[in-house]
């Protein structure tokens, strides 16, 4: 049919069947070895991320304390890992979750990777030393976590959280357009079978109103928010909901244009950033510009790779570059955080 049109095409993916099968449910051979020997180069499944996390909070204490902030909708514990030295009674804290969008399994394979790096270069790196001798990290590898699981099992694109409504036969609310900030405005829908559906009142959602409630008892201790997110190669901070200028742009900006820099150093790839209004699109209802809201001084949101091509359905191939440079990234936003800029 393109071809009678005479349009101009090209294949991205010439079977997405089989590229869906080869990152999930059909490899269960692949690498169960021990928790030993974790391969952080692979999407895992929920399960195996939550061993992963139990595992780590046994053989880490002196670094990592796991806890849950409340109960998914469908009843499974909203974990999160606490990373950090133990060295004074009162740190400052950054927050990190992935996994908002249930079939971006490149932001849960980022939120681990972070885990490990801290982990194993905390000896040898002294800004790795530094950052968490200073502060302490908040980390949600997976927000929804009954979405990233529906994901596994049935629909690899699936997005929103997997709540039942009661008048409409879909599920699910975008996690991410469910913040009592500008809620249910421009980008987001009041139909329950859209993507974008901002749910029947802000934080409707237990998972959303779990860490809400978190944040907002440690606001004054959380002095970053940043939430992991594909595609599209950016690095965005608030406004989402309308086009202005936040108070401290000065501040934030500079943050986010060393970022990118830092970012591209590692493989030349470049990231667009900016006000997520303008450089991505308006959307209300986003927990950047809630935590931006809430008094969290520095909020960004990434969108990792790519660009498209592969779009949601990353190969695992590329889960160490995307996650190197990331890494490059969080630590430069995080020492610019230490260097008191308001």
């Amino acid at each position: 049919m393109l071809k009678k049109l005479s349009f101009l095409y090209r294949i991205l993916i010439s079977d997405l069947q089989k590229a869906i099968e080869k990152q999930s449910g059909w490899r269960s051979q692949r690498n169960r070895r021990s928790l030993l020997e974790y391969n952080y180069e692979v999407y895992h499944s929920l399960d195996e991320i939550q061993n992963w996390m139990y595992h780590l909070n046994e053989t880490h204490s002196d670094l990592i304390h796991m806890f849950s902030v409340g109960k998914s909708y469908e009843g499974r514990p909203l974990f999160v890992l606490k990373l950090g030295k133990r060295s004074q009674p009162y740190k400052k804290a950054v927050w990190i979750d992935c996994g908002i969008h249930a079939r971006e399994w490149i932001g849960p394979a980022f939120c681990q990777w972070f885990v490990k790096e801290a982990l194993q270069t905390y000896q040898t790196d002294p800004a790795m030393r530094k950052m968490l001798t200073q502060l302490y990290f908040y980390i949600m590898p997976v927000f929804n976590v009954d979405g990233y699981h529906f994901s596994w099992t049935y629909d690899r694109f699936w997005r929103k959280t997997r709540s039942k409504n009661s008048r409409f036969p879909c599920h699910g609310v975008d996690a991410n357009r469910n913040w009592k900030v500008k809620w249910c405005d421009e980008g987001a829908s009041l139909h329950p079978c859209d993507d974008t559906y901002c749910g029947p009142f802000p934080e409707s959602e237990p998972e959303v109103k779990a860490v809400a409630h978190f944040l907002r008892r440690h606001r004054k201790q959380i002095k970053a928010y940043l939430s992991f997110h594909a595609y599209a190669q950016m690095l965005l901070y608030p406004y989402s909901y309308k086009y202005a200028t936040i108070p401290n742009f000065s501040c934030v900006e500079s943050a986010a244009y060393n970022a990118v820099n830092a970012l591209q150093s590692a493989y030349g790839i470049r990231y667009r950033y900016g006000p997520a209004s303008s450089t991505l699109y308006v959307s209300s209802g986003s927990s950047m510009d809630w935590a931006y809201k809430n008094g969290i001084p520095y909020a960004f949101a990434f969108e990792l790779r790519d660009t498209g091509h592969f779009g949601f359905l990353l190969p695992e191939t590329l889960i160490k570059p995307t996650c190197t440079e990331t890494m490059l990234a969080v630590k430069n936003i995080t020492l610019h955080l230490l260097k008191k800029c308001h």
